[in-house]
């Protein structure tokens, strides 16, 4: 490997003599950092570091070099951290997915509760109350409910695989997914563990008749070729605590380049054939440049156009049905979600008389889930389809109290709509990673509803939308939710109260 002829440094005197390319040696591992990077301190500057965990001592690589920080890699470990665990993917270090895999899932735990209080207080300069312990998942493999696969014409290969394939003049198709970082780089997946059976084996018989048809796999460079992703929902039986998730209903899309009905029923044969347990098979044309289908045709092939989703009621013995279309977004990890949505529900202290407004509702989820307990229900949400899938699933679960709205949240929340639809009483927010307008921010302050519940998968939008509520609010309870084990990634919920 090329970093092995790369020059030596201690790094107790590098001072300003380091470049990208040097070898920093016998560096100890401190604490994790933003984006699954590990954090160092070297003769005064801040690393962040690629591929370690806490407590390792390694030699790293140096990547990037700037004035008051260094980025880099690792090179070699002499020793491994005691929070060490032994991955169980063999993609691992290669897909972008479960990065933390090498870290004890305890010790994940900590490093997201710890994201948390630093975005809050760094960013925000918020006066927080005592945090409470983040909410483990039930599962830590096996709880995704919805898998993206793309085709490749050329899948990712080794140095060694590359130079069999440069010497033979062949190249290898793939199933996969995209390398970190490379829109047009796909590595071939053998086995997944984050969606339940029979997630792999469909896609394995997917890869199995295209490649034995000769059926074309899409060039993202070229462009060209037939086959270009596969989607799989599932939904979840016994994904509660000390359960085992297995896969419920199924859902299968295929998206393809044209219109050529013998390739695309030989494989949607294929699936109904093996797998009778699908019970939503479709697919979709697309001749875009990407993959994005919002506003493309789904043809419901076989089975019915959705999956039903269950979630139990916050209290009782009652559940609540959710159907999940193509281009409807549910919870990924619906055994969490519903841990979620408790949070929410208790936090938003309902006792029946309130006027509640979701923003960014989605297709509901949340809103149904309270609607109970409240007098009136209002959700907000800028993709049209998903509103439409709200209503639905109000009508399946008899609910009668629940108005939905689509457009751009800055654009409705204004007072006029505040005029036509009641000042609410409580507001929750579950806005997407970018966090809410500074409008929808500003709007809140002006209405000043007694309570916000704010659900973000992004705490440092969230510490930054929070500092703007300051004004007016008091932050009364936060509460750190693991959806995505083995991922950087947390969710947060922060109830706020008006003083």
């Amino acid at each position: 490997m090329k970093f092995l002829f790369a020059r030596k440094l201690n790094f107790v005197v590098i001072s300003q003599l380091v470049k990208k390319g040097d070898i920093l040696t016998n560096i100890t591992i401190e604490t994790m950092a933003a984006e699954g990077k590990c954090l160092s301190r070297i003769d005064g500057k801040v690393a962040f570091i690629e591929g370690g965990a806490p407590g390792d001592v390694v030699d790293v690589q140096l990547t990037k070099v700037k004035a008051n920080f260094l980025e880099a890699r690792v090179a070699v470990i002499h020793h491994l951290s005691e929070h060490r665990a032994q991955p169980f993917c063999e993609h691992f270090g290669l897909c972008g997915g479960c990065v933390w895999q090498h870290i004890q899932y305890a010790q994940q735990l900590k490093y997201k509760q710890q994201q948390v209080v630093d975005n809050l207080e760094r960013i925000g300069g918020l006066q927080l109350p005592a945090i409470q312990p983040i909410v483990p998942s039930h599962h830590t493999k096996y709880y995704r409910n919805k898998l993206d696969y793309t085709f490749t014409a050329n899948r990712w290969l080794t140095h060694q695989e590359l130079s069999f394939a440069i010497e033979n003049k062949t190249y290898e198709v793939g199933l996969g997914y995209h390398i970190p970082k490379m829109y047009d780089r796909v590595f071939d997946v053998k086995q997944c563990h984050l969606q339940p059976d029979p997630s792999n084996a469909i896609r394995l018989l997917v890869k199995e008749v295209a490649t034995q048809h000769d059926i074309p796999f899409f060039d993202l460079r070229k462009q060209i070729g037939f086959l270009r992703t596969l989607t799989i929902r599932s939904t979840m039986t016994g994904s509660s605590a000390g359960a085992l998730a297995k896969a419920g209903e199924l859902m299968v899309i295929l998206q393809v380049t044209y219109d050529k009905m013998e390739w695309t029923e030989r494989i949607l044969s294929a699936i109904s054939e093996n797998f009778p347990q699908v019970t939503s098979v479709n697919y979709i044309i697309n001749g875009k440049r990407n993959d994005t289908f919002a506003d493309l045709d789904v043809i419901c092939w076989r089975g019915n156009p959705y999956v039903t989703e269950s979630m139990p009621l916050p209290i009782g013995d009652g559940e609540l049905q959710f159907r999940v279309g193509p281009k409807s977004f549910y919870q990924t990890n619906p055994s969490q979600a519903f841990e979620l949505y408790k949070i929410v529900w208790k936090m938003a202290a309902l006792t029946g008389s309130e006027l509640v407004y979701d923003l960014y509702t989605g297709t509901g989820t949340i809103a149904n889930f309270v609607a109970r307990d409240a007098a009136k229900v209002v959700g907000l949400e800028y993709v049209a389809a998903a509103i439409e899938d709200a209503k639905v699933n109000s009508q399946i679960n008899h609910i009668g109290n629940t108005h939905f709205f689509a457009g751009d949240i800055k654009d409705l929340l204004k007072e006029s709509f505040i005029r036509e639809n009641g000042k609410p009483d409580v507001v929750i927010t579950d806005p997407p990673r970018a966090g809410m307008h500074e409008d929808v921010t500003n709007m809140l302050l002006q209405v000043a509803p007694g309570r916000i519940v704010y659900v973000s998968c992004n705490p440092a939008t969230q510490a930054r939308d929070l500092k703007i509520l300051a004004e007016k609010y008091a932050i009364l309870e936060v509460q750190p939710v693991d959806m995505f084990p083995h991922t950087i990634h947390v969710e947060n919920v922060v109830h706020l109260a008006l003083r």
